[in-house]
């Protein structure tokens, strides 16, 4: 299959997450990704010990830099920083994630590329962009806690809940895509790159779009999240997730409360069904009513029950479940790197998954023939 970014040639002088995510989406849709890393360390996500290691080093940076090269550089050396000038010079993207400034006082910011290379589309992400935060670390947990997803988490009472996975490198990496993506568009048709940028706070916020934008036109009151069972903060019972008899079941729309209680046989329940306001009003008390009925029936049961009758709802799967589930299966989603094991990408291609590409590299494994290749002014692109 060929793919749709063969041919373009992208610099990625990040490290960790965010930014290396960014450069994992471009290298599975076909662009040449060489990773530019400190010599002797190198990204310091190679040793980060998140997960199991994989050849000493870690299972996430393997599965993040796939299908890269890596070159070694020092930028205090004349000769390093002459052969990176050189190769983004010819280059159709730079990705970087240091802090606001950092680069730029290496002498590779965006007004300095620009000059070397006017068709360049330079993407940049940083912690909490050109704000008053500018300066602290940039890390997902603390991008969480200020941008109001970790108190919004769960119930009313429940302490401060973040999420389990790093959700602002992901989601502010898919957020650089998306806007490198439609910068080459724009090049394109007008023939100039530009600066993309965003931030790891930007992209929690743009998650929370929905929820925001009822905040701001509701006269600035906070939601008033469930006490009982909370999974939205503006939606109305029966959602949220409730105990079976043998594990759980999300419950989401329903075509009527009073459908929901001849199902479960709760006459309480049907009480509240005539006052289309009650669902909101008195989410808690009807979230407590199906809760103390739900254990009664596995999980199977309940879906037998309710996904005739058209209520929305589902089982909740842990790792082990799902990824031995036929459905799953059939989505093809793990895919081997050598000896590793690891999720594609979520795109299909003329109607075949994208399938993962190479293995992550070795630290500086093609510097010599990078090397070799741009200090004749080959091009590869």
């Amino acid at each position: 299959m060929k793919r749709p970014l063969e041919g373009l040639i992208v610099v990625e002088m990040a490290q960790y997450l965010s930014g290396p995510f960014a450069g994992l989406k471009l290298a599975d849709l076909g662009a040449r990704v060489i990773k530019v890393e400190r010599p002797g360390s190198g990204d310091p996500c190679r040793n980060l010990y998140i997960s199991a290691p994989v050849a000493g080093q870690n299972t996430l940076f393997h599965a993040i830099n796939r299908g890269k090269e890596s070159l070694t550089a020092d930028l205090h050396n004349p000769d390093d920083r002459a052969l990176l000038t050189g190769i983004i010079a010819g280059a159709d993207v730079l990705i970087q994630n240091f802090r606001p400034g950092v680069i730029a006082r290496q002498g590779f910011g965006y007004d300095e590329m620009r000059r070397i290379n006017p068709r360049l589309v330079y993407g940049s992400i940083s912690g909490f962009g050109q704000t008053d935060w500018a300066a602290l670390p940039g890390q997902d947990l603390l991008a969480q806690a200020r941008s109001g997803l970790m108190w919004l988490t769960g119930s009313r009472d429940d302490p401060p809940m973040p999420m389990g996975l790093a959700v602002a490198d992901i989601l502010a990496g898919e957020a650089l895509t998306q806007g490198i993506l439609a910068a080459l568009i724009g090049r394109g048709i007008h023939g100039e790159g530009t600066h993309v940028e965003t931030s790891l706070i930007e992209a929690l916020l743009s998650f929370q779009f929905e929820v925001l934008t009822t905040y701001l036109n509701d006269g600035g009151q906070p939601p008033d999240r469930a006490k009982v069972n909370g999974a939205h903060a503006y939606i109305g019972a029966p959602y949220g997730v409730y105990p079976t008899h043998d594990g759980w079941l999300a419950l989401a729309m329903v075509p009527s409360l009073e459908a929901l209680a001849r199902l479960m046989k709760l006459p309480a329940l049907a009480a509240y069904a005539a006052d289309p306001a009650a669902a909101r009003r008195d989410r808690d008390a009807i979230k407590a009513l199906i809760a103390e009925a739900t254990p009664a029936r596995t999980t199977a049961e309940w879906l037998a029950v309710l996904q005739p009758a058209d209520i929305w709802c589902a089982e909740v799967l842990d790792w082990p479940t799902l990824l031995d589930s036929p459905a799953f299966r059939q989505l093809n989603m793990v895919q081997p790197i050598g000896a590793l094991r690891t999720v594609r990408g979520p795109l299909s291609l003329a109607g075949a998954p994208l399938p993962v590409s190479g293995p992550a590299p070795e630290l500086g494994a093609d510097s010599n023939v990078i090397r070799r290749e741009f200090s004749t002014g080959i091009n590869a692109g």
